[in-house]
């Protein structure tokens, strides 16, 4: 029989990107070995990285390493260089943006959950957030972050953006907000401010007319400014959260508090082309080659990949139960030390998830 094998596009990007990436590759070859299939890594430039290079933050031979591949894993963007420097003609974000266009990346997945070991370092009440497991579903590539017209007045004393959506853009992010829901415990909220602004009528008109091919899903219509109290007074009454760009944005920022520490975040950003997976941190520059950063988002994120781009569900469990065991052990990056735990670096705690996958 031939052994299944899986390619795999690794960016490793910027500043703490190429030591966390380097750890999330551990458990995925722990993984590979325990359940007999091949990975083959192609490694590509991204970011200031790439910039440094050849003068483009995601060259063509980036682009072409992630469309050979079956998903990327991706570790972080961004230079304090370009940061402190206003006349930068390119930047290592850019490089960000033209991979989600050019991969056709339209929807972000962002899992929100808690581990036991953790809770106390979340700034909510213990008894609010054990349990919380919900998943947001942010739209990538519509919304008031790329409506035209956008501008100011040629006395600079007004601007305008626009928030422009589609019948189309909405359907297939809400399509995938009702698969993500049944496939879980059954439960979808969509997003929306329906009482005041024009797309999120259409917003709500288009699931409304979804809810009939998805019997079995549970919806319902919240308001942003309602589901953003919600996020913090209950967290556990959500399962699928779906909305717009920039209520996606500010709402997936104020649910990653919950877990207490954006270490230990992953998240998906899928389309038409292939699948990306990263944490949701960035780079983290001043930690960059000193083996400190936590890499625990970046290997909950190739869990992520096995998962939703291989269909490894299996595999997949065995990688968070193996960041759970860790924690339980007491093991502790310094972004989550606690007293009585032992702390280990960068590289010594993949070395430790993957020993146990």
């Amino acid at each position: 029989m031939t052994m299944k094998e899986i390619k795999i596009a690794v960016l490793p990007g910027d500043g703490i990107g190429p030591e966390i990436v380097a750890q999330a590759v551990k458990a995925v070859d722990a993984v590979a070995a325990k359940f007999d299939y091949k990975v083959t890594y192609t490694h590509a430039k991204v970011g200031a990285a790439a910039i440094d290079e050849v003068g483009n933050p995601y060259p063509d031979s980036t682009h072409e390493v992630c469309m050979a591949a079956d998903a990327v894993l991706f570790g972080a963007i961004g230079d304090p260089r370009f940061d402190n420097n206003p006349e930068a003609k390119v930047r290592p974000e850019q490089g960000l943006l033209a991979m989600r266009k050019k991969l056709g990346l339209f929807a972000n997945l962002r899992p929100v959950n808690t581990f036991a070991s953790l809770l106390h370092r979340s700034p909510l009440r213990y008894d609010l957030v054990e349990g919380a497991d919900f998943i947001c579903i942010r739209e990538l590539t519509g919304g008031m972050y790329f409506g035209r017209p956008q501008g100011r007045s040629e006395d600079g004393n007004t601007a305008y953006d626009t928030c422009v959506y589609s019948r189309e853009e909405i359907e297939r992010i809400c399509r995938l907000g009702f698969e993500y829901a049944a496939k879980r415990r059954g439960k979808l909220t969509v997003v929306d401010k329906a009482n005041v602004l024009a797309t999120s009528r259409l917003w709500r008109e288009t699931a409304k007319a979804m809810e009939k091919d998805y019997p079995n899903v549970e919806v319902e219509y919240m308001f942003v400014d309602n589901v953003a109290m919600k996020i913090i007074q209950q967290p556990r009454h959500f399962d699928v959260i779906v909305t717009e760009n920039m209520f996606g944005d500010i709402l997936t920022d104020e649910a990653s508090v919950i877990s207490g520490s954006l270490g230990m975040l992953p998240s998906a950003s899928v389309g038409s082309e292939v699948a990306l997976f990263e944490p949701i941190h960035g780079s983290y520059p001043q930690a960059a080659g000193k083996n400190i950063a936590n890499p625990l988002g970046t290997i909950l994120s190739a869990a992520m990949m096995l998962r939703y781009s291989f269909d490894m569900a299996e595999e997949a469990d065995a990688v968070e139960a193996a960041v759970e065991a860790v924690l339980d052990a007491g093991y502790r990056t310094g972004d989550i030390m606690q007293d009585g735990c032992t702390p280990v670096s960068c590289s010594a705690m993949g070395s430790l998830v993957a020993e146990r996958v």
